[in-house]
């Protein structure tokens, strides 16, 4: 498995990251626990979490991931891991700190000692706001709407102020965002040098073959604020597989399972294009998996692919095909493919 630093930070982290969000609702304390036995044997030492997970949220499943995730640190220890987590943003989600998900220095703060507790560590190596306290297009949405903007709420610098705050504590190393703009990376760049203290190093966004938001404006931010990307849904959910071929619905699968998770991912054009990869990816003698994944791999900006997995045998071939490196004749056939479907899950 080859690592890599994080630009900006002194994290070594595995190209391929540990991605945790079915612990506590589709697997088990002991599934998540041989899930993480194997990504450490397969060099994985990077490993993320959230405050909210698992997802679907629920306020009797909350903070059981990193519970599970904790309980397992304490058994083996986090010597030569990566640990990461997000705090989550304003939203309908009261039973989050009592509902107070504004992101205030207080509130940063406070998640961070829970995140800490669960955790059962004494230091986060990477700490991320899971989505902004601002009005932005994200989760499928494609276009910034005015008309959603709200008044008051903390400002960028006062989560910037916050995110330092914990860095000088001693209870975080780096900060980075999620579900981000390139303005809002520019922004919270801009505050960290004013303020003279760290700004964000790490952005984690949905990036794929069906996805591919970060390919524009995000790219140049990150070349030229030496940051990286962090890629989740690489698979988008699964539909790159191939499992959900032509309208299929396999049993117990998480689109079969849970009507309401990753609609932008459930669109007929989205599943067109998943098609059109799957069958690109058998001419090339490759399996949908390892062809989605390798073409992750592939963008120079991606500091680590974030797999997850309900099993442990779909977990190895996520691994497996995390670490594929495609060949120029590929990456040209789907680059072609591109010019079809651009950005169909946005």
């Amino acid at each position: 498995m080859k690592r890599r630093t994080l630009p900006g930070t002194t994290l070594e982290v595995s190209e391929v990251c540990l991605g945790t969000m079915t612990w506590g609702d589709q697997n088990s304390e002991a599934e998540a626990h041989e899930q993480l036995d194997l990504a450490v044997e397969r060099g994985i030492n990077f490993i993320d979490t959230a405050e909210m997970y698992p997802v679907p949220a629920t306020s009797t499943t909350q903070g059981r991931t990193e519970a599970y995730l904790g309980r397992w640190l304490a058994k083996r220890g986090r010597e030569g891991l990566v640990i990461a987590t997000k705090v989550a943003g304003p939203g309908r989600r009261d039973w989050i700190r009592g509902g107070r998900t504004d992101l205030t220095r207080e509130n940063i703060a406070e998640a961070v000692g829970a995140s800490l507790e669960r955790l059962a560590i004494d230091c986060i190596d990477l700490f991320q706001i899971h989505w902004p306290q601002r009005n932005v297009p994200m989760f499928g949405s494609t276009e910034f709407d005015p008309s959603m903007e709200k008044a008051g709420g903390p400002s960028m610098r006062e989560q910037v102020e916050g995110m330092a705050a914990m860095i000088e504590a001693g209870r975080i190393r780096h900060w980075g965002v999620s579900n981000e703009t390139a303005w809002g990376l520019c922004e919270f760049r801009r505050f960290a040098r004013e303020l003279g203290v760290p700004g964000p190093v790490t952005v984690q966004n949905a990036h794929s073959l069906v996805s591919r938001g970060a390919d524009h404006g995000i790219a140049e931010v990150l070349y030229r604020e030496r940051m990286s990307l962090l890629a989740y849904s690489p698979l988008a959910g699964g539909i790159l597989t191939g499992k959900y071929s032509r309208g299929a619905k396999p049993a117990g699968a998480r689109y079969t399972i849970f009507d309401t998770v990753g609609s932008r991912f459930r669109e007929p054009i989205v599943h067109e294009a998943a098609d059109a990869y799957a069958d690109l990816a058998r001419r090339r003698g490759l399996t949908p998996v390892q062809l989605a994944l390798g073409y992750v791999r592939s963008r120079w900006y991606v500091g680590a692919t974030i797999v997850g997995a309900t099993s442990a045998a779909q977990l190895d071939e996520d691994i497996a095909g995390a670490q594929v490196e495609l060949d120029a004749g590929t990456l040209a056939d789907i680059a072609a493919l591109q010019v079809r479907y651009p950005n169909p899950a946005p």
